[in-house]
């Protein structure tokens, strides 16, 4: 079992609710074109700044509580399945590019995982549909996860450069594991 800090906990707790919130927020606004699937997916940023500033298990954490939480409180169990299966691709992308690009970078790992997500819902309706006709959307979605994934690259870019200096004046910003505490971060 792994231990947490009070503080992590916290912090990892915080960024999950934030994580909610985006989603929430972004679920009212209108579509921003008129493609089935295409969204920004703001809440994708605090995956991000959640997989650089800590690790993929603590990510995973934060992405399947915002994915669950969102689920029971804003969609139906369909949309769950294509929730889990792009937010886990997205996951698994952005660790890849995150560590051959040891953390630099933010946009491009955004990229990366925004492809990623698309990708894991059309097979998620390739599967539930037994259309391939629905492969079609594949370059419109391609060409958005680029866009959008560039956008929420930028963002946690900018999140992620205004975390580091809060880290000495907060309590909600986790301290560095010297090795000395005896509990994993």
């Amino acid at each position: 079992m792994r231990h947490f800090s009070t503080r992590k906990l916290t912090t990892l707790a915080l960024l999950a609710t934030l994580s909610l919130a985006v989603y929430a927020i972004e679920s009212a606004l209108p579509p921003l074109v008129p493609i089935p699937g295409v969204k920004l997916g703001l809440a994708n940023i605090i995956t991000l700044v959640s997989l650089i500033r800590f690790s993929t298990q603590d990510a995973l954490y934060v992405l399947l509580v915002r994915i669950l939480l969102s689920a029971l409180l804003f969609g139906q169990a369909v949309s769950l399945l294509y929730s889990l299966a792009g937010g886990f691709l997205c996951l698994v992308g952005m660790t890849l590019v995150h560590m051959l690009l040891q953390g630099h970078f933010p946009p491009l790992i955004s990229i990366f995982g925004a492809l990623c997500h698309n990708v894991g819902q059309l097979m998620i309706a390739l599967l539930l549909t037994g259309t391939p006709g629905v492969l079609s959307y594949l370059p419109f979605l391609l060409l958005s996860g680029i866009v959008t994934g560039l956008f929420t690259g930028f963002c946690a870019g900018f999140m992620l450069r205004y975390l580091k200096p809060l880290k000495a004046a907060s309590p909600l910003i986790p301290e560095e594991d010297d090795g000395n505490s005896g509990q994993s971060r």
